[in-house]
């Protein structure tokens, strides 16, 4: 096992990817650690999301918040805005809290350790794990996705996931070294995601090439193996979009619990198999010509659009009207600014 993880590691020296909140080989061999604070950033991005998506967000996040205490002062409705777009909004609301909790009771200095990671907001055992061993090189076992596929086919296993997540883990760990498991757990991720990837691997430039089981028994291409999921439901909404003379729009806060919490969106029904009008003010609501689709992770969903031009003095029940100087689509989460796209083309500039 040591040598496995040395042959990694040698690779790793050499292909590392680099990443704005990585520090690299050699300059962690030189005793230099990433900041704390851009690892767990990273992490909570990288969430269900690529690093392709989270790079550019992550370097925003900095420019505007450069540490964890300015994180923590920050207003939630601009790291809302800010966070506009990268999906899986509870995050950021996490987000905010872990920061806060982190400087009300540990001094804006993050704890080293799994278990005191482990009791922050937000931070579960895979976040807990990677932050403590990539940021603090301490030799805790980091296992997502990439890192269940390479041990899949590293000891060619065919339980399917999620009931082979604990074997997975057994297998990872007895490879995680005491020296460089913070170089280690990102190589172990570099190989999956770049090498051992899910369609056509590139088994013959990898460094595991050799003790590879599933390579040997032709089986690395099906591997890992996984539980067919169930179909993916379809919910229902409808939602009110109108502009003022004045080029105000609509907008309400979403309650902080549920999808999309704590974000702008526009007034609407619940979602569901048959939604109920809720206009925010009576009016001739016209339904436009096309419908907002938007796939979440666990259903897909169809919002039928109502627009409306509104007079200067509108008086909605729900709501608030945001003028241009105050409101950019750019703060919308993805499934509203689809609902904006539709809309703004009826909804000109009288």
């Amino acid at each position: 096992m040591r040598d496995l993880s040395a042959e990694l590691l040698a690779w790793y020296d050499v292909h590392a990817r680099e990443m704005p909140w990585r520090v690299g080989p050699s300059d962690r061999k030189a005793g230099v650690l990433p900041d704390p604070y851009a690892v767990w950033m990273s992490e909570i991005m990288l969430q269900q999301t690529t690093v392709a998506a989270v790079r550019d967000y992550h370097r925003k996040f900095l420019a505007l918040w450069p540490t964890v205490g300015d994180l923590a002062a920050a207003d939630d409705a601009d790291v809302m805005a800010a966070w506009a777009g990268l999906g899986y909004y509870a995050r950021a609301r996490n987000l905010l809290k872990c920061a806060r909790a982190v400087v009300a009771e540990h001094d804006g200095v993050f704890p080293d350790s799994y278990e005191q990671l482990l009791k922050l907001p937000g931070i579960g055992p895979y976040t807990a794990a990677a932050v403590s061993a990539i940021a603090f090189d301490r030799p805790e076992t980091v296992v997502d996705g990439n890192v269940e596929r390479v041990m899949a086919r590293l000891h060619d296993i065919h339980a399917p996931l999620p009931g082979s997540k604990g074997e997975l883990t057994t297998k990872a760990q007895a490879l995680t070294p005491q020296s460089r498991p913070g170089d280690y757990a990102q190589a172990v991720m570099d190989l999956g995601a770049t090498i051992c990837t899910p369609r056509n691997p590139a088994c013959g430039i990898c460094p595991w090439r050799d003790p590879c089981a599933a390579r040997l028994a032709g089986t690395a291409a099906e591997l890992p193996k996984k539980t067919p999921k169930k179909k993916t439901p379809t919910r229902f909404g409808i939602v009110y979009v109108a502009r003022r003379t004045d080029g105000a729009w609509l907008l309400e806060t979403r309650p902080e619990k549920g999808l999309l919490g704590g974000m702008l969106g526009w007034p609407g029904s619940e979602w569901g198999d048959e939604p109920e009008e809720n206009p925010p003010y009576e009016a001739d609501w016209q339904p436009l010509n096309a419908e907002a689709r938007h796939t979440f992770t666990h259903f897909h969903l169809r919002l039928k659009i109502m627009v409306d031009y509104a007079d200067i003095d509108a008086t909605p029940l729900r709501g608030t009207f945001l003028t241009p100087d105050v409101f950019s689509p750019t703060a919308l989460p993805t499934a509203m600014r689809k609902v904006f796209d539709l809309a703004h083309m009826t909804l000109r500039d009288n």
